[in-house]
């Protein structure tokens, strides 16, 4: 194994991948802590996808360097995909095989050591014991996912990639398969994870925003918050919806978001947010109080921002 800092599972700089003229990554840095819950965000085709496999050996970068648990992403791909997990968002299993099926015959193809123990730990750690009997075709949406995370675990990877994983999932299965990832973090694997949800956004760790293939913001969720420097007011009423259309055009103004009943109304300029607000403030059918911004101002915010720097580059 080659050096890279031990404090870090992933430490990469500068990883660029280009398809014809077109810079799908351009000059992504970050680090990864073992036992980190990474979540990745950002519009479809901003690079998230691109980012994690040059990461995890999946990909080779055109340009940049690094390491991914020690290993040299440019020279030592194959050493990372061996002790990397990846789930994809589409469902990949042999729907007319049992679960036990489908796990025994993933590591048979993979040639995992210990085949049955290791069949049988993947179906009690993922609570499948009871249904392995079951056709894999005849799960629901949660417990398919619950199978595919079971058989990504199969060869113990230190690093799990998971792209997407909750599409088209209820929210309690949801729920239960950010508690199982969770728990993996706190058993010291790192988890690098897409999303477009902000509710499992808030569960990651720390977060990275990447548009038009640049990382723009990483951070935990409270300090993204603090770093996006918004300052905010929530109103509600009987009519808001009608109102978010004039407020948007007020200088100071710089993003309405829609919240059911509630809007949250977000400047950079304190002071100037307050004198676009401040003749809507004295309307009695509207109740306005300072909020802190949420993530979804925040990304909001950021997309916004990317938008008009790519416009303009």
């Amino acid at each position: 194994m080659n050096g890279g800092s031990t404090d870090w599972v992933i430490d990469v700089e500068g990883l660029t991948k280009r398809y014809g003229d077109k810079t799908v990554v351009d000059r992504l840095s970050m680090k990864v802590r073992r036992g980190e819950i990474y979540g990745f965000l950002g519009p479809n085709g901003s690079g998230k996808t691109t980012s994690i496999r040059m990461m995890c050996g999946l990909l080779t970068p055109d340009a940049g360097s690094g390491h991914t648990l020690g290993y040299d992403v440019l020279h030592e791909a194959a050493m990372i995909k061996r002790e990397v997990g990846y789930m994809t968002q589409r469902f990949g299993l042999y729907e007319d095989l049992s679960i036990r099926e489908n796990l025994d015959f993933i590591a048979r193809v993979y040639g995992t050591p210990q085949r049955r123990e290791r069949v049988d730990k993947a179906l009690e750690r993922l609570d499948l014991v009871s249904r392995q009997k079951q056709l894999a075709g005849s799960l629901s949406g949660g417990w398919k996912q619950r199978l595919a995370l079971a058989a990504c675990m199969l060869h113990e990877p230190k690093l799990l990639l998971l792209d997407e994983p909750t599409a088209g999932v209820d929210p309690k299965a949801r729920r239960d398969f950010w508690d199982e990832i969770h728990q993996l973090a706190h058993d010291g694997i790192t988890v690098l994870v897409s999303t477009h949800y902000m509710d499992e956004a808030e569960r990651c760790h720390r977060l990275g925003y990447i548009a038009y293939g640049r990382l723009l913001a990483t951070g935990t969720p409270a300090e993204l918050v603090k770093q996006s420097g918004l300052h905010t007011w929530r109103v509600t009423g009987d009519d808001v919806s009608l109102l978010a259309a004039t407020l948007e055009l007020q200088p100071g103004v710089d993003l309405v978001t829609r919240f059911g009943n509630a809007l949250h109304v977000c400047g950079r300029d304190a002071v100037a947010l307050e004198t676009a607000i401040a003749s809507f403030r004295h309307d009695p059918d509207l109740r306005w109080l300072p909020a802190a911004p949420q993530l979804e101002d925040v990304f909001i915010h950021l997309m916004q921002q990317s938008a008009d720097n790519y416009g303009q580059s």
